[in-house]
C-alpha cells in the first residue's frame, strides 16, 4: 500500500514537470509575442467591462494606468 501511494506522489510530481510550460523564446520569435493579436487590451469595450466589473467586486477603483513620479504633477 505504502509503494503505490509513494508511485503515484513520484508519477503526480514527475507529470507536473514534465508538463509545465519552460520554454525559452528565441530573439526571432519574440516579434510573434510582440504581435497585436498578443495584447490582452486590445478589444477596448472589454477592457472597460473587466475595469466595471473589478470595481463593482472588489468596491475599488483606479490603479490601472501609470502614476507620476512623485512631484504631484500628474
Amino acid at each position: 500500500m505504502r509503494f503505490g501511494k509513494t508511485l503515484m506522489v513520484v508519477g503526480v510530481g514527475l507529470a507536473a514537470l514534465l508538463l509545465s510550460g519552460c520554454e525559452t523564446v528565441q530573439p526571432w520569435e519574440k516579434g510573434n509575442l510582440a504581435d497585436y493579436t498578443m495584447r490582452d487590451d486590445r478589444d477596448e469595450l472589454e477592457s472597460v467591462m473587466t475595469a466595471h466589473v473589478t470595481f463593482s467586486r472588489e468596491a475599488s477603483t483606479g490603479g490601472e494606468g501609470v502614476g507620476g513620479g512623485g512631484c504631484g504633477c500628474n
